[in-house]
């Protein structure tokens, strides 16, 4: 276990960095690459971890019409945890304000969003809880940027350096391996995703103990003597409400989730299905009409890829079946809506869809339920230690690269120093996308285990009388909303059980990426709906408040305006 202490220049919501220094467009820097210091590092992943998840543009609103980036001075408590026969830890960590409330004992507990690190929810969790003087635990679930490097063979550390195999305790140790990079979540061979809720159960009772460690004056700390709230962003969102299904001893007082990737017993499309699919179809429909107007925000007026290329394969494989090549980029739009997918979401996945991401993921995924070890290549797929010189040529990955991995990386690469090599030709791409989408809906062994180890990420029923807010952005094109949330919700009501819904119109999966000029202006953040879920659980569960009805919220477009209250719809 590791303590550390942070205050004066430093501190637990922002590093030190305040609103200047987390609102900067250039990470801080290490005084000496090759070597960054522990607080270094910790400094550049919290800076790393609010711009993946807030919206911190001029005109976004952050930290004036809602949220803060307050100094908040206190300490950490970190460790690596291990859930009964997993092979690799997740990371917990406490923060424990000096301005902890003893009078309304309160833990946030929370998981990280997608694949990032443990610090991937401050932006949530953190920047809620601290400032009203909640201790806050945090698990990465099994994920995160803990990447081993077969080339130096060294991996990390629990304060985030990075050593030799052999000589400290690191968070993702494989056996030796021929490939090049291993990555957690998808070679520790647990399949962490179906341990999700496990994990912040575990953040839980590490959180309790940290707090006997924090405030002894105040111990013990109990589920009994302690407002536990639990509140997640999409994967995290996953792992809190799951948390919920396995919380037997009413360890939590309420729920918080935000654009859960939750997966609901016989009701909902899982993540791997509606992800495969879209992989496959959207290098064809995004040349339909009805992008034409957004692929030319994006893109300009030539897509980045051979659209065409992409359909007549997809025509050869027998997944488009128009007899004139030009109708072909609509069938496949038709085939995505005839799956469920929503024209909303279809838009806002067109301006984020990029190939190499599509790839990526399919392959962390597959790898993940296929419980893969390093050497094991599904689809012949594996990532690189590998970065462009000065001249544009591939090299290995230097040691200054390294050492930026665990602060700046998001548990899914490619990104610096770590690439998927490009398939071969446009053909050899969507070959890729077939393979991936095959373990899906073929009839292989492989496609099987996937199957079932999808089949054990669905969510158990939490208990009746739990309070479950969920808040999800209804142009979601990441996580579409349809897929997900409203699936789970109709599941908890045909169950007897009464959650509140928040349906946000406007609003997509990633506040972050509303930094773009024009995503701003067509989207909303989902931090203040959040927050606002938070604050009204607090005020039910410490005075009796009643919780809202459900809602579709009425919410507008910024525009090129400042974010102003009414464009929210909270009243």
């Amino acid at each position: 276990m590791l303590e550390s202490r942070h205050r004066g220049s430093d501190d637990l919501l922002t590093a030190g960095l305040g609103t200047a220094g987390i609102r900067a467009e250039q990470a801080p820097r290490f005084a000496v690459a090759e070597q960054p210091t522990p607080d270094e590092i910790r400094r550049r992943a919290i800076y790393a971890s609010w711009r993946a998840n807030a919206d911190l543009s001029p005109q976004g609103g952050y930290g004036t019409l809602y949220g803060h980036f307050d100094t908040v001075p206190g300490r950490e408590y970190q460790a690596f945890a291990y859930l009964p026969e997993a092979r690799s830890p997740h990371r917990v960590l406490l923060q424990a304000p000096d301005a902890f409330d003893r009078k309304a004992r309160c833990l946030v507990v929370t998981a990280s969003p997608g694949s990032r690190g443990i610090y991937g929810s401050i932006a949530l969790g953190g920047a809620w809880g601290l400032p009203r003087g909640c201790a806050v635990a945090y698990t990465d679930k099994g994920c995160g940027s803990g990447y081993f490097d077969t080339g130096s063979d060294t991996g990390v550390c629990l304060d985030g350096t990075r050593a030799a195999r052999g000589t400290a305790e690191l968070e993702f140790e494989p056996p030796p391996a021929t490939a090049e990079v291993g990555i957690k979540h998808a070679h520790s061979g647990d399949n962490p995703e179906a341990r999700w809720g496990e994990c912040v159960l575990q953040a839980v009772d590490f959180g309790l103990a940290m707090l006997d460690r924090a405030y002894p004056d105040a111990a013990p700390f109990t589920a009994a003597n302690t407002r536990i709230l639990a509140v997640g962003l999409s994967n995290g969102g996953s792992a809190v409400l799951r948390a919920a299904g396995l919380d037997r001893h009413g360890v939590l007082d309420g729920v918080v989730a935000l654009s859960p990737n939750i997966h609901t017993p016989t009701v909902s499309r899982p993540f791997y299905d509606y992800t495969s699919e879209a992989a496959l179809l959207f290098g064809s429909a995004l040349a339909a009409p009805a992008f034409a107007e957004l692929v030319r925000a994006r893109y300009g007026e030539q897509l980045p890829y051979p659209a065409a290329h992409h359909s007549a394969t997809l025509a050869q494989a027998g997944l488009l079946s128009a007899s004139d090549p030009a109708a072909w980029p609509q069938e496949a739009l038709d085939c995505l809506l005839a799956g469920g997918w929503t024209p909303a979401a279809l838009q806002a996945g067109a301006l984020i869809n990029e190939m190499p991401i599509w790839r990526a993921a399919g392959l962390i995924y597959a790898s993940a339920y296929l419980r893969c070890s390093m050497d094991d290549r599904p689809c012949n797929l594996r990532f690189a230690a590998r970065m462009s010189d000065a001249h544009g040529a591939l090299v290995p990955t230097d040691a200054k690269t390294r050492a930026t991995w665990w602060a700046d990386g998001n548990g899914i690469p490619p990104h610096d120093g770590i690439m998927l090599p490009p398939a071969a030709d446009h053909a050899a791409l969507v070959d890729d996308f077939l393979c991936l989408r095959g373990f899906w809906t073929g009839t292989s062994a492989d496609a099987d285990v996937l199957r079932a180890s999808v089949a054990a990420t669905a969510a158990a029923l939490p208990a009746p009388d739990l309070p479950v807010w969920i808040v999800h952005g209804a142009d979601d094109g990441l996580i579409p909303m349809h897929f997900s949330s409203d699936a789970y919700v109709q599941w908890l009501r045909a169950n007897d059980h009464h959650p509140v819904y928040w349906q946000v119109p406007h609003a997509q999966h990633s506040d972050g990426l509303l930094i773009w000029p024009a995503l701003g202006a067509r989207y909303l953040p989902l931090l203040p709906h959040a927050y606002a879920a938070l604050d009204g659980l607090w005020r039910h569960l410490a005075d009796g408040t009643a919780l809202p009805a459900s809602a579709t919220l009425e919410t507008q477009p910024r525009g090129d305006q400042l974010l102003e209250a009414t464009h929210l719809g909270l009243g």
